[in-house]
């Protein structure tokens, strides 16, 4: 770690370099705003938080984990992990596959615990793989505008299915290429996906079906996102209302099967699941045909009788996952350690942070909390550095997806986290970002903020190339 002496003279150097110079106008600006080094930052998880890089560095228990919490984040690893077998099996504490599903295992779609990426290799301009890790949402509007499943192939695509099920059919995509400039003269390109379903099993897709792509993000940090309490994020509700540009986040509201009652929603791209117990039980229905207690029946439509007819897994006629095994994988995905910042006190990093808050991209993507009540106590209490505010947000034309979700219109978003986002390439080989992959790197995914965010979008396509470098390798220290 470097000195904070050493820091204060670096900044001493630059400062006299940049009055020096009449051109770096833009960078004094962020220079002089330079935060004073926080060292609190290089810890965005608290005390859970791991010094850990490379392929692994998703995958590491917090480090205030206690032996008894270690021994269950062992067990609930190798139920996330290990793959799901088609019943009947001998494995029945594994069976269940199916019928349709888009990955055998949660690991399928987080890799290493990390993040989904959609297919990259083409063929004629078109995807050649079929995605994993990245799923589609389906809806229909019906005549009060309200969405429905779409009656067909119901609320999610799938393209894989159990022997004697027909899969739902294939997923294309192809990107065209939207060329842009910053006022540097630099230009820049951005790829916009198109997706479009082939060998459809179960006959036409109604027309006018709404269709969301979705990624799997990467999971450290979610036991802590889990603790955040609601309180605080309706209050970024009420902090935002105030001001006057525009910025005005909103929370969805979901019915938490887990509380039984209607809550904020704070997990997936629209904010659409309540709890992290709700998000991992709903993703083992939904993407790998897992039943549970709170999930009875899989996503077979009536249109879909092989589906219907397939044989089921579970013991003695129970769910295909039992509670206290459902359980086990919610603790160990609670309880992966957030990786420590790398280079939070470098003089360019601090001086991205500076350029990051003077966009206003800190008023959605805020950066603290300190967490409250968990069942894990090692997230408790916790200071926590995220960057969201776990709101909808107007994000553009250019991103919706057009498809409504609970009180999220089509253009909304939910803020994401971003701590960790440096780390993707490590862990999974690639930088892909944004709801859908869309974005090749972190630079994309900023000049692809709109609608409440096209001001900060407008400051940074007026920066020069050293302050965007600034920016990036600030987001990417996260």
């Amino acid at each position: 770690m470097r000195s904070p002496n050493l820091q204060k003279t670096r900044w001493r150097t630059l400062t006299t370099a940049a009055l020096a110079s009449a051109g770096m106008a833009v960078a004094w600006l962020a220079l002089a705003a330079t935060p004073a080094i926080d060292t609190s930052e290089e810890k965005p998880g608290g005390d859970t938080t791991v010094f850990e890089e490379g392929l692994n560095a998703f995958s590491f228990p917090a480090a205030n984990l206690d032996e008894a919490g270690r021994t269950h984040f062992a067990i609930g690893n190798s139920f996330f992990r290990r793959n799901w077998v088609e019943a009947p099996s001998s494995t029945a504490a594994r069976d269940g596959l199916g019928p349709h599903f888009i990955a055998r295992s949660c690991g399928g779609c987080h890799t290493q615990d990390g993040r989904g990426a959609p297919p990259n290799t083409f063929k004629n301009g078109i995807t050649a793989e079929q995605p994993i890790g990245l799923l589609f949402r389906l809806s229909v509007l019906d005549a009060q505008g309200t969405p429905r499943h779409e009656p067909t192939y119901g609320e999610q695509f799938t393209n894989s299915a159990m022997q004697g099920v027909r899969p739902e059919g294939k997923v294309r995509i192809r990107y065209t290429e939207l060329p842009g400039q910053f006022a540097d003269g630099t230009r820049y390109s951005l790829r916009q996906p198109h997706y479009r379903f082939t060998d459809l099993g179960y006959g036409p897709m109604q027309p006018g079906t709404l269709v969301g792509p979705r990624i799997a993000p990467q999971m450290p940090g979610v036991g802590l996102i889990d603790a955040i309490p609601e309180a605080d994020i309706l209050a970024n509700v009420q902090q935002q209302a105030g001001r006057s540009d525009g910025i005005h986040g909103m929370a969805n509201r979901v019915f938490d099967p887990f509380a039984g009652k209607e809550v904020v929603g704070r997990f997936g791209w629209k904010a659409n699941t309540g709890s992290l117990a709700h998000q991992s039980a709903a993703a083992f229905n939904g993407d790998i045909g897992i039943t549970s207690e709170k999930f009875p029946r899989e996503d077979c439509t009536p249109r879909q009788k092989d589906c219907a007819a397939a044989p089921r897994g579970g013991q003695n006629g129970g769910f295909e996952i039992d509670n206290a095994t459902l359980e086990k994988v919610i603790q160990y995905q609670a309880t992966l350690a957030v990786p420590a910042r790398r280079g939070y006190d470098n003089l360019d990093v601090r001086r991205g942070q500076a350029l990051f808050a003077q966009a206003q991209c800190a008023v959605c993507h805020r950066p603290g909390y300190t967490t409250g009540a968990s069942p894990f106590p090692a997230l408790r209490d916790q200071k926590i550095t995220p960057y969201t505010d776990l709101l909808l947000h107007d994000m553009g034309q250019g991103l919706a997806d057009g498809r409504p979700d609970g009180l999220a219109n089509g253009q909304q978003w939910r803020t994401p986290p971003l701590w960790g986002i440096g780390l993707i390439p490590d862990v999974n080989n690639h930088s892909f970002l944004l709801h859908d992959g869309r974005a090749r790197n972190t630079l994309e995914a900023i000049l692809w903020h709109g609608g409440e965010a096209d001001a900060a979008r407008q400051q940074v396509l007026k920066m020069p190339q050293a302050d965007r470098d600034a920016l990036v390798k600030f987001v990417n220290s996260l």
